[in-house]
């Protein structure tokens, strides 16, 4: 038998109930990582597609900005991303002028990343639109709790803030 606590979510500013959560894992914090998670990336792709990017070409956008001119392999370590879907996401990038390839002086054989003027004004647009759909999803908590939560987060994730 299924018995569950209802989780909610906004829809049209309105808060919902979604599906019930199973009582099993309804207390793990890695279940509710997972659900809120989600909700963020859905919030976040759909501010993004305003400027008809995607998550994973505003990830690779981002990283060029912070690493600047680098190998189309050093990006794809960077953002851990498989070379086969990294090709398709920097060739949109491209098509878009975001961002230019261009053939390593060096080794012929490589191809250098860099962003082009159009690819920054498009990564700051982004980056506000990212952080009013994080707002959103972040808008039950006061000020406070969101400082605690980002901080709590940030070392259950392991994660070194770029400088």
């Amino acid at each position: 038998m299924f018995i569950g606590i209802p989780t909610t979510f906004r829809n049209e500013g309105h808060m919902q109930e979604g599906p019930p959560a199973p009582s099993s894992i309804v207390g793990l914090a890695s279940w509710l990582l997972g659900r809120a998670a989600s909700r963020g990336r859905a919030l976040v792709a759909e501010a993004l597609a305003a400027e008809g990017m995607k998550m994973w070409q505003h990830v690779a956008l981002s990283a060029l900005v912070d690493l600047g001119p680098v190998t189309q392999a050093e990006l794809g370590r960077a953002v851990a991303l498989d070379p086969k879907d990294l090709t398709a996401v920097v060739s949109g990038l491209v098509d878009n002028r975001l961002v230019t390839r261009t053939t390593d002086p060096t080794d012929g054989r490589k191809k250098i990343l860099s962003v082009t003027t159009k690819g920054h004004e498009v990564v700051k647009r982004c980056a506000d639109l990212g952080r009013e759909a994080n707002d959103e999803l972040l808008e039950v908590l006061s000020t406070e709790e969101r400082k605690l939560f980002l901080d709590m987060l940030t070392r259950v994730a392991r994660i070194v803030p770029h400088e």
